[in-house]
């Protein structure tokens, strides 16, 4: 079907649409990447949707994240700059500059340093998945080893609570594990997104095997039990 209208009109919806478009790419909400697939708050980290993108689309993505003070965007795009392996010294720049102008809008899976087997901890959790749905979540915290030459290690646990207030918690002293309490430092979310609200069984078994799989990577694990 063919929709027919003045000269005047056509040109107002152009320029709504033209508005519009510049109004979600300013908001880190691209229309649609070179995968097809949308970006918005919802879109996890672990999809990697900007896996297809040229190296200098993503550093030109990331640059206008950074003069927009948009932290959706410059998250994605400094995610997938890490699991490329792209240099320490770039990450933790790109993270300081990000965190710094745009912490409001930063999705909480990003995290606040450069961590060198991020990608290893991705790979490994996305091969567990659960078949039923329930109320127990999977996750993981980040371990300050520094004191013992150690660089980063990982608790990994389960819990009814959402892995911030179960970090909290910890943090707390209420029913926490001694590693979290005296070397947590935060929670990394993004890798478990996907084994949030599963059967406690199901929960259970990936725990273990989480833990098991991460140690054998080479990892300093804690929890897992």
């Amino acid at each position: 079907m063919i929709i027919r209208c003045d000269p005047p009109t056509c040109l107002r919806v152009l320029l709504a649409l033209f508005a519009r478009t510049r109004t979600q790419f300013r908001r880190g909400v691209l229309p649609y990447n070179a995968t097809g697939l949308r970006i918005d708050v919802k879109t996890p980290p672990g999809s990697r949707p900007l896996q297809d993108l040229a190296p200098d689309d993503i550093a030109n993505r990331l640059k206008r994240a950074f003069a927009a003070a948009d932290g959706l965007l410059g998250a994605h795009c400094i995610h997938e700059l890490w699991m490329r392996g792209a240099m320490s010294i770039n990450i933790e720049r790109a993270l300081e500059r990000l965190w710094a102008s745009a912490a409001a809008s930063v999705p909480e899976w990003l995290p606040m340093r450069y961590i060198d087997w991020l990608p290893q901890a991705y790979e490994i959790a996305l091969e567990f998945r659960a078949a039923a749905k329930g109320r127990s979540n999977i996750y993981l915290v980040l371990l300050d080893f520094s004191d013992r030459n150690e660089s980063y290690g990982v608790y990994v646990g389960m819990s009814k609570y959402s892995p911030a207030q179960r970090f909290d918690q910890h943090k707390a002293g209420i029913r926490a594990a001694g590693s979290v309490l005296k070397r947590g430092i935060e929670v990394l979310t993004g890798p478990t997104m996907h084994l949030q609200y599963i059967q406690r069984s199901e929960a259970a078994r990936i725990e273990a095997q989480l833990a098991e799989a991460l140690a054998v990577a080479g990892l300093v694990v804690k929890g897992g039990h």
